[in-house]
């Protein structure tokens, strides 16, 4: 696993059960961990992490797997989606459980917390990592999960598309944070993706009421520039104009994660 730098991020370590990682930091304020998707910290996933540091926010980035900086493209996606698959730390078909990797981003965002403060962490999960901030409501002080186009388990059976990847103590965790820390959750899907369902996005509705917000975008809005199907809601996919969608749904990313982290989110509109 390469660990090349990331431009105007410093390199650190952290490790947890001993299973030790490099973890790319940058920005002040409170603490959001982005984690990246398939297939890595690409430009495009750097990019989004700049704007949330830009936002006022001390950004942490976990590499996960890939190539930091290494381009996009659908082989690399491809040979990372393959290792991914059968690595023992992620389990891309449970349904009621998170990958084990999650256990390492929960010590994370705990030892970040320690660190800097605040009233609690934010998380943006991203594809493979979508529903992660969910699953780290649990056993972590994450307040402001932020589940971009949350893919797994992969959505095979009715029952799989349905599901969150969230075992019930998280998901009762999460429930017990919305009604005692002000805890929300923010989701974005393009309506098409395959990868993620509309029946995932109708199960956290029902679960979670109105302390959940779906952005649901028109696949006619993605960046054309981007693969086909539209998937990345925040990175290949976003038109970074005034007016699309995509801004809207990454402008709202940002303000979401004010509203929850900053005890006074005026301060820095």
């Amino acid at each position: 696993m390469s660990t090349k730098a990331l431009p105007g991020f410093i390199p650190e370590h952290f490790t947890h059960e001993g299973e030790k990682r490099t973890v790319f930091r940058a920005g002040e304020g409170p603490v959001v961990i982005v984690m990246t998707e398939v297939p890595g910290i690409t430009p495009a996933v750097h990019q989004f992490a700049c704007r949330v540091r830009d936002a006022g926010f001390t950004v942490y980035v976990p590499q996960l797997f890939g190539t930091p900086m290494k381009d996009f493209s659908l082989a690399y996606a491809a040979r990372t989606l393959s290792r991914v698959c059968i690595s023992k730390t992620f389990r891309v078909l449970a349904s009621r459980e998170s990958s084990p990797i999650v256990d390492w981003l929960r010590a994370l965002a705990r030892h970040l917390h320690d660190r800097h403060g605040g009233a609690g962490v934010g998380a943006v999960g991203m594809c493979l990592t979508g529903n992660f901030g969910l699953a780290m409501m649990l056993d972590a002080p994450v307040i402001a999960p932020v589940l971009s186009q949350p893919s797994l388990p992969f959505p095979i059976g009715a029952e799989r598309r349905q599901a969150l990847h969230a075992s019930d103590a998280a998901i009762a965790a999460a429930h017990q944070k919305i009604d005692q820390e002000g805890a929300g959750i923010l989701a974005l899907r393009f309506k098409g993706d395959p990868a993620c369902p509309g029946e995932r996005f109708e199960r956290l509705r029902r679960e979670f009421g109105d302390a959940f917000e779906g952005i649901e975008i028109d696949d006619k809005h993605a960046n054309p520039e981007g693969p086909k199907p539209p998937h990345s809601v925040l990175t290949n996919h976003l038109i970074d104009k005034q007016g699309e969608p995509t801004r809207e749904a990454l402008d709202r990313t940002l303000a979401f994660l004010r509203t929850h982290l900053y005890a006074d989110a005026a301060s820095i509109q």
